[in-house]
């Protein structure tokens, strides 16, 4: 592991749910209408909305790929090997997947002095429930107390784990963002996509949601973007729906570009409905959704700006620099968004423990060589320490 001056604040970990992270606070007789266990031919999978969910191939969790099990595979697979072949060594749960004072540990061991903590499974499954609102914002309830019990949304601060908000229904936000932020939370976590309501979809940044934003922005908390399933389709060009199965990806497909479309389109609609110009002190991550989207992203943005002429407030590229903080993948090109954001607005994050991530989150320090020790300094550390801090506005 290569050392460095300081500890890092690594903005992309992930904890393994426990078997009733999503039950444990929710009414049985719910169970049809949300989550619930079912076994199938000897294996435990969720039943979600009734419908079997094969989202990832164990949700148990054990036994599990090891960290970065893939992380040659995303290198660029020198020696041509199967994806399958990355995942055949397993290993059983490890106590600080599900444990936050053996993740503790494992923070110190690791050279981390603080994580941003997010779910495997429950980011995964607000798209599988959207028709029915109610029944999301009853199953992030349930299933918020039971991160908040085992986790804690501040532990020792150190631990900072986002609680999952949907505006589904936006009186049901507000009152969760509410219950966070009495708890001490330091970030919230959404999915980038359109907002499923009982009036159907919805923009994100549509006026009905103002106050949820407008409390996000008295607060000063920042909400992150988190890669999901964020229900797109490839209309018809390769098999719909999120899997973590490599039996899509057998080949290349427009599959792959999912994540990316989706934060692509989540950030744009932000800027493009003035959301910032509303409420100036809301501050957005992106995290786990790569970078490769932001170049094609700025150039249409300024085409955009030239054919609306006095649409925008200021230059949308710099409202967007001023507002958004970008996590690339370990594998992207950090130099491209470094100079296309500034070191300022890029933010370390190792997806650890999850197959595409590190298997060492400090791994990441060795793509960061072409830079100064004070560029290194904001990417691993001050950036996502200065999005930790409220600023309420």
């Amino acid at each position: 592991m290569p050392a460095l001056p300081y500890a890092a604040f690594d903005a992309d970990n992930h904890y393994y749910e426990a078997l009733d992270a999503f039950t444990r606070h929710l009414d049985p007789r719910l169970g049809p209408r949300t989550i619930q266990w079912a076994d199938v031919g000897g294996r435990k999978y969720h039943l979600v909305a009734g419908r079997l969910s094969r989202a990832v191939v164990n949700p148990t969790f054990d036994p599990v790929a090891k960290p970065g099990a893939m992380h040659d595979y995303f290198r660029g697979n020198p020696e041509g090997r199967s994806p399958f072949e990355f995942l055949r060594d397993r290993e059983r749960i490890r106590p600080e997947y599900r444990d936050r004072d053996a993740r503790l540990r494992s923070l110190d061991a690791q050279g981390l002095e603080a994580v941003w903590m997010f779910p495997t499974l429950g980011v995964l499954y607000e798209e599988l429930l959207k028709q029915d609102p109610e029944a999301v914002t009853i199953t992030f309830r349930a299933f918020n107390r039971w991160l908040d019990e085992d986790w804690g949304l501040a532990y020792r601060d150190r631990i900072f784990a986002a609680p999952y908000l949907t505006l589904a229904d936006v009186g049901w936000a507000v009152e969760e963002l509410e219950w966070a932020l009495a708890r001490g939370a330091r970030v919230v976590c959404m999915r980038p996509a359109a907002v499923w309501t009982a009036d159907g979809p919805r923009s994100p940044s549509a006026s009905c949601f103002d106050p949820f934003w407008a409390r996000v922005n008295e607060a000063g908390i920042t909400v992150v973007a988190h890669a999901a399933d964020s229900g797109y389709t490839s209309n018809g060009y390769a098999r719909d729906g999120f899997t973590s199965s490599f039996d899509d990806y057998l080949g290349p497909n427009v599959k792959l570009y999912n994540i990316e479309r989706a934060i692509h389109d989540f950030l744009s609609t932000l800027v493009f409905e003035k959301l910032f110009e509303r409420f100036p002190n809301v501050r957005v991550a992106s995290v786990e959704n790569g970078s490769e989207f932001l170049p094609d992203l700025f150039r249409k943005l300024g085409a955009v700006a030239r054919k609306y002429v006095g649409w925008f407030q200021d230059d949308p590229v710099e409202t967007f620099k001023r507002h958004v903080w970008v996590n690339p993948f370990w594998e992207d090109d950090v130099r491209e968004v470094v100079q296309l954001m500034g070191a300022d607005r890029v933010i370390f994050g190792s997806d650890w423990p999850h197959i595409e991530g590190m298997p060492l989150p400090l791994d990441y320090v060795k793509e960061l060589a072409p830079f100064d020790d004070a560029a290194r300094r904001l990417i691993l550390r001050d950036n996502a320490r200065e999005l930790n801090a409220r600023h309420p506005g």
